[in-house]
């Protein structure tokens, strides 16, 4: 079965860095768009920085942008966070798709499991 496995989640203070790693298993072939997602408490989920491999095209939200960097090699995406603010705490999923990248969720087929980002003052 396709998956989707995340890591490097935790806690960091305000002004800290966290590197995001995901990696997709059971695929015939690599997903041409993964990226990363986020949701807030009560809040629906929001893209954060998607990666097309057909092109190497990157796209990073305004919310976040200048302060998270998007890199992908084969089936891992990478999501580098620096700076971070409290309002930056929240799951932060992976994403894949066969299709290109798209900023509507409901896009995406594979979804990992989450993991969980807290930023403290």
């Amino acid at each position: 079965a396709q998956e989707l496995a995340e890591s490097g989640g935790g806690s960091v203070q305000a002004g800290g860095s966290l590197r995001l790693t995901c990696t997709a298993s059971g695929f015939t072939l690599s997903p041409r768009c993964m990226g990363w997602y986020r949701q807030f408490p009560g809040k629906e989920r929001e893209w954060v920085a998607l990666f097309d491999s057909d092109d190497g095209d990157t796209d990073v939200s305004a919310l976040v942008s200048g302060r998270v960097t998007i890199s992908r090699d084969r089936d891992t995406v990478s999501l580098q966070m620096v700076s971070l603010e409290q309002g930056d705490t929240a799951i932060y999923y992976c994403v894949a798709r066969d299709g290109f990248c798209s900023w509507s969720a409901r896009q995406y087929r594979w979804w990992g499991r989450g993991t969980q980002v807290t930023v403290s003052s």
